[in-house]
C-alpha cells in the first residue's frame, strides 16, 4: 500500500506457524514510515470517555479493546501504534481503497463550487452521474433515485414494488439483510437486528434460505465439502429449495398476488452465503409469474466486487426489474441509489417524494470519480479492480480452501472475487458453528497481528473478508499467513486445555 506517496511494505514468511506473532508484526511494521502513525489528537483515554458520556450506549465497536482508527490509505488502517491490513473494508464499503487521490481530487474540487441544492434545482453533477451509472445496467433499468444509503434504497425499493404492483407481501430469505430501518428491518431476518416494535413483519415473509453449507440440503461442490450425488446440469438441493419457496405462495399469499421477492446476490451479513446453483433465477421467474418484482440488493456485492461481473445478480443469469445500491457505490461517502425502468419508476409520480440530500453535488462527485473520474481516467476500469477481485480473490479463495482442509477449525470456506466467508466450526462432521468466546479468541489474535476481518453470520461464527478491491497478492498472503498461525495456536490451545 501507500500513504502520500511513500511505500508500506509487508514481509511475508512462508511458514508462518512456526513464527511467534511478534515476528509477523515486527517484519509486517519495519518499513513504515515515522508519520504514518502521527496523531495529534485527544488521547485515546479522552475518546473513551466522550464516547461513554455522549454517544447513544447501543453504539458499539468491534474488539475488547476498540481500535482508534485516524487515517486510511489504499488498503492500510492506521491507529497511534500500527498499521492495519484492512479486510472489511469499512463494512464492504471502501471499494476502491482508502482516501484514493483520484476521487479525494474530485471531492475537493466539487466542495470548492458548490455543495448542496437539492433537485429543487438542476445541477450538472446529478445528470451526468446518472447517465453514467445506468450505462452499466442492462435491459430497460435506465431510471435511478438516489438516496443516501442502502437502508433508504431499501425502503424506497419496497414502495415502489408495492405501488406497481398493487400488491402488499414480500418476500425475503431467511438470514437476510436489508437493513435496519423500521420498513426494512421486516425484511431482514435475523433476530439480532430486529426490536420488538409492532408492525415490523407487516405483509414480510421469510422464504427457507438456499444455504449450501448449513442448509437442511445443500450439494454445491465449489462452496463447500457436503456430498453431491447430482447429475451434470442438475441441483436436487435447488429443487427442494425451490419447493419450500412454492409453499409460500400455495399458502401464506393471495393466489397471483405478490409485491416483490428481496435476494442479496450473496448473502453479506448473513455470512456470504450463496445460494444453490439455479435458485435465483427459478425464484425469479416465479414471482413474476404470480404479480411481483424480483429486486436484487447490490449494496455488498456490486461495483465489481465478486470478479466475475460488474453486479452480482449477473452470476444468477436475471435482469431484475428493480436494483438497490450503496456502500461501494461511494468508496466510504454516504449515498445510495434505486435503478429500475421508466414504467416502474412512473409510479412515484403518484404523488411528491423527496430526499433532501440524495444525489447531492458531492456524493454525485465522488460517485463519477469511482466509476470514472474523467472520459479517459478510469478508477475500476483503469486500475481493473474487478478483474483484480477476480484474480485476487481466486488466490485466496484457494489459499483458505487449503487451510479448511488443514484446520478443525474451519468448517467452510465459500465467496466469489472480494467477497469471502470462512466458517469457524466446533465439529466439521455435525457443522455445529464455533461458540463466541472461541471465535472472538481467534479473531481478536488477527487483529493483533495486524489484519482486521469482520464478523458476520446468524451465529456470528464467520470471519467476513470484503476488503478495498485494491488489495494485492501480497496481502493476500500475508492475510492467509495470519489465519493460519492464529488457527494453528487455536488448536494448539484447545489440545492442551483437553489434555488437564
Amino acid at each position: 500500500g501507500t500513504l502520500h506517496g511513500q511505500t508500506i511494505c509487508r514481509r511475508l514468511t512462508t511458514q508462518p506457524n512456526t513464527q511467534h506473532p511478534e515476528s509477523l508484526k515486527q517484519q509486517r511494521q519495519s518499513q513504515l514510515q515515522p508519520d504514518a502513525l502521527s496523531y495529534k489528537g485527544q488521547t485515546y483515554d479522552e475518546i473513551v470517555q466522550l464516547r461513554k458520556k455522549y454517544l447513544t450506549p447501543n453504539v458499539t465497536s468491534y474488539y475488547k479493546k476498540p481500535l482508534l482508527i485516524h487515517r486510511g490509505s489504499g488498503s492500510q488502517l492506521f491507529d497511534q501504534e500500527k498499521s492495519y491490513l484492512d479486510m472489511f473494508g469499512g463494512i464492504v464499503t471502501v471499494s476502491v481503497g482508502h482516501c484514493h487521490p483520484k476521487v479525494n481530487a474530485a471531492l475537493e474540487d466539487q466542495l470548492r463550487t458548490l455543495w448542496h441544492t437539492t433537485n429543487i434545482y438542476m445541477h450538472p453533477k446529478l445528470h451526468q452521474y446518472a447517465e453514467k451509472l445506468v450505462a452499466k445496467m442492462p435491459g430497460d433499468l435506465k431510471n435511478v433515485y438516489f438516496v443516501n444509503s442502502g437502508s433508504e434504497a431499501n425502503d424506497l425499493a419496497m414502495m415502489i414494488a408495492r405501488l406497481y404492483t398493487g400488491n402488499h407481501d414480500i418476500i425475503s430469505f431467511r438470514n437476510a439483510y436489508h437493513g435496519a430501518s423500521p420498513y426494512t428491518m421486516g425484511l431482514t431476518a435475523h433476530s439480532t437486528w430486529r426490536y420488538p416494535l409492532p408492525g415490523i413483519n407487516s405483509g414480510v415473509l421469510h422464504a427457507m434460505n438456499p444455504d449450501p453449507y448449513t442448509g437442511i440440503w445443500g450439494d454445491s461442490p465449489v462452496q463447500t465439502t457436503r456430498t453431491c450425488d447430482c447429475q451434470e446440469g442438475q441441483c436436487n438441493a435447488t429443487d427442494m429449495y425451490y419447493e419450500q419457496l412454492e409453499q409460500i405462495f400455495k399458502c401464506s399469499l393471495p393466489r397471483g398476488k405478490v409485491a416483490a421477492m428481496f435476494a442479496e446476490s450473496i448473502q453479506g451479513v448473513g455470512g456470504t452465503v450463496q445460494y444453490t446453483k439455479g435458485y435465483i433465477k427459478r425464484a425469479a421467474e416465479l414471482v413474476r409469474a404470480n404479480g411481483g418484482l424480483f429486486i436484487s440488493d447490490e449494496v455488498q456485492s456490486g461495483f465489481g466486487r465478486t470478479g466475475e461481473h460488474y453486479w452480482g445478480f449477473e452470476s444468477h443469469d436475471i435482469v431484475p426489474d428493480i436494483v438497490t445500491m450503496a456502500k461501494g457505490i461511494g468508496n466510504g461517502f454516504p449515498m445510495g441509489a434505486v435503478i429500475t425502468s421508466r414504467k416502474v419508476a412512473e409510479v412515484l409520480s403518484q404523488a411528491l417524494h423527496f430526499n433532501t440530500f440524495g444525489g447531492n453535488p458531492l456524493a454525485c462527485a465522488v460517485g463519477i470519480a469511482v466509476l470514472d473520474v474523467s472520459c479517459d481516467d478510469k478508477v475500476i476500469d483503469e486500475e481493473e479492480l474487478q478483474k483484480n477481485s477476480h484474480d485476487v480473490g481466486t488466490y485466496m479463495l484457494k489459499g483458505l480452501e487449503r487451510l479448511r482442509d488443514k484446520h478443525d477449525v474451519i468448517g467452510d470456506v465459500r465467496g466469489k472475487g472480494l467477497m469471502i466467508g470462512v466458517e469457524l466450526v466446533a465439529d466439521k462432521e455435525t457443522r455445529q458453528h464455533l461458540s463466541a468466546p472461541h471465535f472472538v479468541d481467534i479473531w481478536e489474535m488477527c487483529k493483533d497481528m495486524g489484519v482486521l476481518f469482520g464478523r458476520g453470520g446468524l451465529n456470528a461464527n464467520v470471519l467476513r473478508i470484503k476488503p478495498p478491491m485494491c488489495v494485492n497478492r501480497t496481502d493476500a498472503d500475508y492475510a492467509l499467513a495470519v489465519i493460519d498461525y492464529c488457527c494453528d495456536q487455536y488448536m494448539r490451545k484447545q489440545k492442551r486445555g483437553s489434555k488437564r
